[in-house]
């Protein structure tokens, strides 16, 4: 079942940050990032953890960015 990343997609908009920067700041191809968002490719648990400090993202809130259905 792929995962929805509307809520993270959103939060992306909200800190003025795009994928392609978001996707620089942490190391990655813009072109990765998308199929990780497209569900083409799974994120790693240290990706995630990046993303959230740069979106100031609680741990608490992890499930509902990228592990919602």
């Amino acid at each position: 079942m792929p995962y929805n990343y509307d809520k993270l997609l959103g939060r992306i908009k909200e800190k003025k940050y795009t994928q392609e920067t978001i996707a620089k700041e942490i190391g990655m191809q813009a072109a990765t990032l998308s199929q990780k968002l497209n569900n083409k490719a799974k994120f790693k648990q240290g990706e995630i953890s990046s993303i959230c400090n740069l979106l100031d993202i609680s741990d608490n809130e992890i499930g509902a960015y990228f592990f919602a259905h």
